[in-house]
């Protein structure tokens, strides 16, 4: 559903089935932007040291939920370049559970930052109500966190205070400029206003261009 967006924005779009790319120094020196969806899978010691260098030397790099935030469990140096990895998304009480995905779909709220409130990526957007995956991220504190999203104490769960996730964030990374959105676990989400506004701002940001202004 971005492709338009990003073609009527003046982007020569390219679209890769595997991670092959990466390795490609010759292409990866030419891209502005990477928009990955990969969701788990593996990559190699080449791919990432290659995305990593093209990152590092101004190349853009951004996604949403699993394909960015959920991609290359294994790869502590991949954990590294994007600041932080989806861990879980904490389920209903079990006995409203009925064995598909909706079992983790939880209302909750993304609650945008004071720095949010001023960074053009979610500049003008309030507070926003889902009902979908909620992500529990682990990460470093050398992302900017953009809005967060809290998981709360309840009854079925062994936590005891409520904990606060990023649910959008960026990272300077050499030259290159990273987005991280954790909402997106399918199109219905996606298609909502604001999750849509900060994934296609999120583009523009990130994109070298962007970045050299």
């Amino acid at each position: 559903m971005f492709l338009p967006f990003l073609r009527n924005n003046g982007y020569d779009v390219r679209v890769e089935e595997s991670t092959d790319v990466y390795a490609d120094a010759d292409e990866m020196t030419g891209t502005d932007l990477v928009v990955q969806c990969v969701t788990m899978s593996s990559i190699t010691s080449e791919q990432l040291s290659g995305l990593s260098a093209a990152v590092v030397a101004g190349t853009g790099f951004t996604g949403w939920h699993g394909g960015i935030a959920d991609s290359f469990r294994a790869s502590s140096d991949y954990l590294h370049l994007v600041g932080g990895q989806f861990a879980t998304h904490p389920g209903k009480e079990p006995c409203e559970r009925q064995g598909d995905e909706t079992d983790n779909f939880l209302p909750h709220v993304v609650s945008v930052t004071d720095l949010g409130r001023e960074h053009p990526i979610t500049a003008g957007i309030e507070d926003f109500d889902l009902h979908t995956e909620q992500y529990w991220v682990l990460h470093d504190d050398l992302i900017d966190v953009l809005a967060t999203t809290t998981h709360p104490v309840r009854p079925w769960q062994p936590w005891h205070r409520p904990a606060t996730s990023p649910a959008v964030w960026t990272r300077r990374w050499g030259a290159g400029r990273i987005v991280v959105t954790t909402p997106g676990h399918s199109l219905d989400v996606l298609q909502e206003p604001n999750v849509r506004t900060v994934i296609e701002r999120g583009m523009l940001w990130a994109t070298r261009t962007a970045s050299e202004s």
